[in-house]
């Protein structure tokens, strides 16, 4: 951001640190402070006595700059609690109204902004994790998306939308942003321009989105997200907080293709204005490594399930799934410590909470593996989770705590490592564990039985995120919590006995995930 842009945004602080000391001093409700704190990327955690900070992360990149400024503040302030999100921002817990306020002012300082993490503002703009280092990409979709992360920060102070913005970037197929069921969504093709799809979204009422746009020139997507703000800004619902996301504009506006001349309308609008928003791919600078000449790279360290080999020859990627999306602080900051000391390293987050490190050479593999072990070492573990009730205020159910028992369970009953996927688990319908995307996923929800209300799960299955073959999970019914961890020792077991992966497995028996689902299924 300019230094006039950071500016104004201090300016706002003396009256927020104000606010938030009424809040934590008891003084304020918690509605009325959601309302304020969610632009700074703040709220108040369950107990209403310490909040947490998102930190925005463009495009899920941090950088060595950014990696030690979040290491500094994690050693400064002694936090405990980070967290991993499925927007590839990072969220520091349990902090107090003073430590909020101060790293808010502290990330300023280094030109990352807290400013629209929630309420209703863009949030951070999300990227293909691997874009510009991974084999078979279309092509390097990175410098687009952080250009495009910036561009939103100007709308923080513009007139308020409804709700929030959600846009993403994806750089193939496999679609890890959910670039087609995104508010607006930038899917790269083989030919190097930008499909544009718009008004999509998980959650109460999942849609996929509106292709309204194919074969953009990358240099022209700011005047696309330009009439994105515009059709919300004209035609979002501010009056029903329900439907004020970009999705229900498809109905409200009576369907896709209606849908879709509303908001060519506004971009014929952005183009006619004589405003310039055309970005001069000279202008982007990125560092991109170019590899290195090593012929004879062979042996048992490269061959580890956390390695992957990047289109850069000579260069690797190291994969790390904290467990629930939750590294160790200590750890965290171990890390980072060594790749400071390397050139042109650095982490991008993904959507599914992990962590890659790239471009690193042979030579520092075997430390990286050393430090960042202790993490998921199957796609189970690597389960997607929401922060869970025990943290949200809106949280249903305790996702967390789920996640824990099921992978104890799966761990105690020696499930075969390929027999059972990556879950996807959200507290409540708001969908931040993107449950309605995973082959497997969970939703918390309640049952009454004999007049009491016990927590249980709804059950989806056969979610797929891939461009092209998009489809919601299918909901099969609801699990009581206790129950969700002998259900999938059974259908681990089941898949193991077949001699099978998991996902061959649901292929070849689309039906029987529904049928072991049955034995543990309330009746209605």
């Amino acid at each position: 951001m300019k230094s006039t842009d950071i500016q104004s945004l201090k300016e706002d602080l003396p009256e927020f640190r104000e606010k938030s000391a009424a809040f934590y001093a008891g003084e304020m409700s918690k509605a009325d402070y959601k309302g304020l704190s969610g632009f700074y990327g703040s709220y108040a955690q369950r107990s209403g006595e310490t909040g947490m900070l998102r930190l925005r992360i463009p495009a899920g990149r941090l950088t060595k700059e950014r990696l030690s400024f979040v290491a500094d503040t994690i050693r400064r302030h002694h936090t405990r609690r980070i967290h991993f999100t499925t927007c590839q921002t990072i969220q520091l817990h349990d902090l107090d109204s003073d430590t909020i306020c101060s790293i808010i002012d502290e990330a300023l300082n280094v030109d990352i902004v807290t400013m629209g993490g929630g309420g209703d503002y863009p949030r951070n703009v999300m990227c293909s994790p691997l874009s510009g280092v991974e084999k078979g990409e279309y092509f390097d979709v990175l410098p687009w998306a952080e250009v495009a992360g910036d561009y939103l920060l100007s709308f923080l102070k513009a007139p308020k939308m409804p709700r929030k913005l959600k846009v993403g970037f994806s750089n193939s197929a496999a679609n890890l942003t959910h670039a087609t069921y995104r508010d607006l969504g930038f899917a790269a093709r083989k030919d190097g321009l930008f499909d544009i799809y718009s008004a999509g979204g998980l959650g109460k009422n999942p849609l996929f989105g509106v292709k309204v746009a194919e074969a953009v020139d990358p240099s022209m997507i700011l005047y696309y997200i330009k009439a994105m703000w515009l059709t919300f800004i004209t035609w979002g619902n501010y009056e029903n907080r329900g439907k004020a996301r970009t999705r229900y504009m498809q109905e409200a506006l009576g369907g896709p293709k209606k849908y879709t001349q509303a908001y060519q309308t506004k971009l014929a609008e952005v183009m006619a204005s004589g405003e310039n928003l055309r970005i001069d791919p000279e202008t982007l600078s990125i560092s991109q490594p170019v590899g290195l000449q090593n012929n004879s790279i062979k042996g048992t360290v490269l061959s580890h399930p956390r390695i992957i080999e990047q289109k850069q020859q000579g260069l690797y990627t190291v994969y790390w799934h904290p467990i629930g999306g939750h590294p160790d602080p200590d750890k965290f900051c171990q890390l980072t410590d060594m790749l400071d000391q390397m050139q042109n390293v650095e982490i991008r987050l993904a959507p599914d909470q992990t962590a890659y490190i790239i471009n690193l050479t042979e030579a520092v593999i075997g430390n990286v593996l050393s430090i960042t072990s202790g993490g998921a070492e199957t796609p189970f573990e690597a389960s997607v989770s929401c922060i869970g009730a025990s943290i949200c205020q809106i949280g249903l159910r305790d996702s967390q705590t789920l996640l824990s028992s099921c992978i104890q369970a799966v761990r105690q009953a020696d499930i075969p490592g390929n027999a059972l996927p990556q879950m996807h688990i959200s507290g409540c319908p708001s969908s931040c564990g993107t449950h309605q995307t995973g082959i497997i996923g969970f939703r918390g929800a309640g049952k009454f039985i004999n007049g009491r209300s016990e927590p249980g799960y709804m059950l989806y299955a056969g979610g797929n995120e891939y461009q092209g073959n998009e489809i919601m999970g299918q909901e099969l019914g609801v699990l009581l919590e206790k129950d969700i961890p002998d259900f999938l020792v059974v259908l681990g077991r089941t898949v193991a006995k077949s001699g099978l992966d998991f996902m061959n497995w649901y292929k070849t028996n689309p039906n029987e995930l529904k049928t072991i689902s049955e034995l543990f299924c309330l009746k209605s």
